[in-house]
């Protein structure tokens, strides 16, 4: 970010000081897109430190477009640090391939598919942070409101003030439960185990996105850069249970796997115990507005999906160049919320029910899948305005 980027005031709207809950990708997109039109944003995180964590995701022309806007350059860092998608296949559990198809995206919508670890796409958005408004070790627990600000409260006894609350802490957020007090996120009957693990699979090629399909549970294999590979694999389970050690996840998945050729079962046989992911996949109802004075939502805090379409870490990029600008054109708050609210939550709330429906459809037999061209557009095709650092009039 240039100096003269980073001290860009607002000309309207003015708030002293920007607090998120949340230093994952959305967090810090929010903080960075904040930044850029001259707002003190601070950020605050309930990890003690950053280390090599999460899932291999899918960033698609949507969410791309919309973060370089936010941040030029990012996204010839993330093809470095990734994989570009040339084609997708679909096996059997026997490792055949059913079909293969190349991926259109970049012909279609100016940007490719790419792979990347979450851990990696992180790491590369805090470095375009100043390190100091990055405050680990912050385990939100509520807030209290009034029309002047907000206080907000951390485990430990912590309380900082702020004009604005960001609420980016994920599908089981504390800031979202605090305003809506709606309870828990809703299991939809997928359970999902996964790890990211420096492995070379010998069933595809580098610039390979792989879908095993099996019986109502399949298997994605992704490439995310530098020799590391993402495997994840969901089964339906109506009523799930954890299991009680790391050992045991393991051991449930290998059987889970029981008829799966060996090169697809060697890759979980690979992965330390230690190192696997088992959970529930959930999601919640839309809402119809995400604000409540002070306080408003961003990502998976606001429209937490089903992960089938891929769109829960794209739709969170597209809402903090959004919030970027509505803040940039608004004259008050509650303009700014009112202006964001209008341009993410009718469109947010089309992929989530989506979303929930193509989840349930990998499990049915002989699926199929249909290109629905109008959709795609609509989904992939979705850009920045030509106002794309958000500081003119409209």
């Amino acid at each position: 970010m240039s100096d003269k980027t980073s001290t860009q005031k607002s000309s309207r709207l003015k708030l002293d000081k920007i607090a998120i809950i949340g230093a994952g990708p959305g967090g810090l997109a929010a903080a960075i897109a904040l930044r850029n039109i001259g707002f003190n944003v601070q950020v605050y995180e309930k990890a003690k430190e950053f280390r090599p964590a999460g899932t291999g995701l899918g960033l698609a022309p949507n969410g791309l477009n919309c973060l370089e806007a936010i941040a030029p350059g990012i996204v010839a860092a993330l093809k470095s640090s990734g994989c570009q998608v040339h084609q997708t296949a679909l096996k059997n559990i026997h490792g055949e391939t059913i079909r293969a198809n190349t991926s259109q995206f970049l012909e279609k919508y100016g940007q490719p598919l790419l792979t990347v670890w979450w851990w990696r796409l992180q790491q590369t958005l805090a470095s375009r942070l100043p390190s100091d408004i990055i405050h680990l070790n912050h385990h939100c627990i509520g807030f209290k409101q009034n029309d002047h600000g907000v206080e907000i409260y951390f485990d430990g006894g912590k309380t900082v003030y702020a004009d604005l609350l960001i609420g980016a802490d994920g599908v089981n957020s504390v800031i979202r439960e605090t305003l809506t007090g709606e309870g828990k996120p809703k299991y939809i009957g997928s359970m999902c185990w996964r790890a990211v693990i420096e492995y070379h699979h010998e069933l595809f090629n580098s610039h390979d996105l792989i879908f095993i399909q099996g019986n109502q549970q399949f298997m994605y294999l992704l490439n995310v850069g530098k020799g590391y590979t993402s495997w994840i694999t969901r089964k339906l389970w109506p009523n799930y249970s954890l299991s009680q050690t790391a050992d045991e996840v393991k051991s449930r998945i290998l059987d889970e796997l029981t008829g799966w050729t060996e090169t697809f079962r060697a890759i979980v046989a690979a992965t330390p115990a230690e190192q696997i992911w088992e959970g529930p996949i959930c999601d919640r109802p839309p809402l119809n507005c995400w604000s409540r004075g002070r306080v408003t939502l961003l990502g998976d805090a606001a429209h937490p999906m089903a992960p089938a379409m891929g769109q829960g870490a794209n739709t969170t990029f597209e809402d903090a160049y959004e919030l970027q600008a509505s803040f940039s054109r608004a004259s008050s708050l509650a303009a700014a919320l009112t202006s964001y609210e209008k341009s993410r939550i009718e469109r947010t709330q089309i992929i989530q029910t989506r979303s929930a429906v193509s989840e349930m459809r990998y499990y049915k037999p002989n699926r199929q899948t249909t290109n629905n061209d109008d959709f795609q557009n609509w989904l992939y095709g979705y850009k920045p305005s030509v106002d794309s650092k958000g500081t003119g009039d409209s």
